[in-house]
């Protein structure tokens, strides 16, 4: 797929939601207050989302690497995510959105687990919008769990068959990927899907994100061309003129 200049809205749009800590730090707030804020922010990201018939969104929700973080901050990540679980699930399902988690569920509670595959069952159904909530993930993660899938199945490892095999397999690539906080660099994110993805940086932190920044990054991908290897005249329509009789 192709575009130059064509207001075109991006099929799948991936976020790397960065900031929360500090828009937290900013306000003399613990940083898990920030964590919260940045739930809001992608309730309103997704209806936006939405609105806008972007059919796919992806979200950077928490890395392989933020174990890292100090406990307090994890466990409190961990009992947010199961309370978002609770709280949010059943509008998401009445706005058409299904839910997808995305990453390593070893090593999580055993109802945090539950709870992930109990959001994704009652929202099977839903058609309006993907959205996909990387959790423990990360993108040298997804590939090297490709390659053992592969290999346990005897499979050549080959471009096309690692494509099949990634935990994103059931979506298409993302157009647009976006980051905020002022950060410019992707952080282990999609790093196999993200080959021909438009990147657009935001200085916005994210529980500032709103609906007038997502339309900028929009607009921003409309504008530019995307030739994936090709030339600018390949991709350009013949504009020839044929005079028949």
């Amino acid at each position: 797929m192709t575009s130059k200049k064509n207001g075109a809205v991006p099929r799948h749009i991936a976020v790397i939601m960065d900031g929360n800590g500090r828009w937290a730090k900013r306000r003399l707030l613990p940083r898990l207050a920030g964590h919260k804020q940045g739930v809001e922010s992608l309730r309103r990201c997704a209806r936006a989302c939405v609105e806008r018939g972007v059919q796919v969104l992806t979200v950077f929700a928490f890395s392989s690497e933020n174990w890292s973080r100090p406990q307090e901050e994890v466990s409190g990540l961990m009992s947010l995510l199961a309370n978002a679980l609770a709280k949010e699930v059943a509008q998401l399902s009445r706005d058409g959105v299904r839910l997808y988690f995305v990453g390593d569920r070893q090593g999580l509670s055993d109802k945090v687990r539950e709870g992930l595959a109990e959001a994704e069952r009652i929202t099977a159904h839903n058609t309006r919008l993907v959205l996909n909530v990387c959790f423990n993930y990360g993108g040298r993660w997804d590939i090297a769990q490709a390659a053992q899938k592969l290999v346990a199945q005897g499979l050549e490892l080959s471009p096309e068959n690692l494509d099949k095999a990634m935990a994103l397999a059931h979506v298409p690539d993302p157009d647009l990927m976006i980051r905020t906080g002022g950060e410019t660099r992707i952080s282990n994110f999609l790093l196999w899907q993200a080959a021909y993805s438009e990147l657009f940086f935001s200085n916005a932190l994210w529980p500032d994100f709103d609906e007038a920044a997502l339309d900028e990054a929009i607009a921003v991908f409309g504008g530019r061309e995307r030739r994936f290897g090709q030339t600018s005249e390949q991709i350009q329509p013949s504009s020839a003129v044929t005079l028949t009789a």
